[in-house]
């Protein structure tokens, strides 16, 4: 990000899943800032501990546009569609 905008888009390939390493894991790649569909209540304190805000809701989007909606302030949430 630079000035609000995205400046380059890079995929990697995070670890297995197993509790509390992706909050860790997302900190140490510099995320401060999780978009989701769905996510426990566990989850997101484990991310909120590392200092990464978690929102919850999200459409089923590619994750650029909803970057792209999150910085204008129009990203639409619903129902956290997670239910644990």
């Amino acid at each position: 990000m630079k000035d609000g905008a995205i400046q380059n888009i890079q995929a990697v390939k995070p670890p297995p899943h197993a509790p509390g390493v992706l909050p860790a894991w997302c900190k140490e790649h510099g995320v401060d800032i999780v978009i989701a569909g769905g996510m426990g209540s566990r989850a997101q304190s484990l991310f909120a501990e590392q200092g990464i805000q978690t929102i919850v809701g999200a459409p089923s989007e590619p994750a650029d546009e909803l970057v792209r909606k999150h910085l204008a302030g129009t990203l639409a949430t619903s129902d956290n569609v997670c239910d644990h």
